[in-house]
């Protein structure tokens, strides 16, 4: 039966293990290991951590630095194994990667995904039946490639033997949590106050709420327009409209958008549609005429311009 992160651990240290996964987030993984080590200044000998790779090589994360590993993951034994990974893990992802992911659940291992790590689990099966999270940007995606799982976008979720988290400080949410639950408040605020951290945030507080707050403190017409056009991005209402159930005119909106994100409130939705698009052409094997419908765009042909002038290349040139 696995461990559990939440209780008081029976051996000290209490080890986790880090699945280091090319391209991953090197502030995801920081969030992680630092507040360990700063808990360790604190209550020595509270936490030892190993960090493997699928093959025991360093793993280059997405800035570009190289990480050095304890092991591969063949040897991998301990309690707890958190996946951490960011941008394009279906790269690393293998029928070996999941058959050793798999190996780690019948030892009892407790499994987390951090950013994206929640994919290679959901790909390997590990997480059907569980209420997880993944990286703001792939929720969308995630819920439809994965129907046997409820995802949701809170910043870190606890569910069983599995934990996942939303990636960058999200993960820092989530290892004060643990550190809170295993030996109390006062030395989650000790390591919290070593990184001037504030730490309002529940588990349940939707990833991106801190900046639409902090807009919405400014500009509460910009906070709504910018939450439609989230929610909208496949329709793709007109400016007028959003602007109208924003409860302001065109112009204002555009005025307010001008002082406070310094853009247009065309040019951010575009933005968010083309984001969108990268995502679908990285992660999915959609057609790219269905990826221009989700996109919220017209026609293929509109979206292969507005996607050449955006990222210098047509989209089939991004597969």
């Amino acid at each position: 039966m696995a461990i559990s992160l939440f209780e008081p651990p029976e051996i000290l240290p209490q080890e986790i293990g880090i699945l280091l996964i090319p391209e991953f987030s090197l502030i995801c993984f920081s969030s992680i290991i630092e507040p360990l080590r700063a808990a360790n200044r604190f209550g020595d000998g509270l936490y030892r951590w190993r960090l493997f790779s699928i093959d025991g090589a360093p793993v280059r994360s997405s800035s570009g630095f190289d990480i050095a590993v304890d092991a591969s993951l063949d040897d991998a034994d301990g309690p707890v194994l958190l996946v951490c990974a960011s941008y394009h893990p279906e790269r690393a992802f293998s029928p070996r990667l999941a058959a050793r992911l798999r190996d780690q659940r019948r030892l009892g291992t407790l499994l987390g995904g951090l950013d994206t790590g929640s994919q290679i689990l959901a790909r390997a099966g590990l997480l059907d039946g569980y209420r997880v999270t993944v990286h703001w940007e792939d929720l969308d995606v995630f819920a439809e490639r994965f129907p046997g799982v409820t995802v949701v976008p809170d910043r870190f979720v606890v569910d069983g033997d599995r934990i996942t988290a939303g990636g960058g400080t999200t993960a820092l949410d989530m290892i004060l949590a643990v550190i809170r639950a295993q030996h109390g408040h006062l030395l989650a605020l000790q390591v919290a106050s070593q990184f001037i951290y504030d730490q309002e945030h529940l588990p349940s507080d939707p990833q991106r709420a801190v900046a639409i707050r902090q807009v919405r403190a400014q500009a509460p017409a910009v906070a709504t327009a910018l939450e439609i056009m989230e929610e909208t991005i496949e329709e793709s209402p007109s400016m007028a409209e959003i602007a109208s159930r924003s409860g302001v005119s065109q112009k204002e909106l555009e005025r307010l958008f001008r002082k406070v994100l310094r853009t247009t409130p065309g040019r951010h939705f575009l933005g968010l549609r083309l984001a969108t698009a990268e995502r679908l052409l990285a992660q999915t094997a959609l057609p790219i005429a269905e990826i221009a419908v989700r996109a919220g765009f017209a026609s293929g042909p509109a979206f292969s311009r507005a996607y050449k002038t955006r990222f210098g290349r047509p989209p089939r040139a991004a597969r």
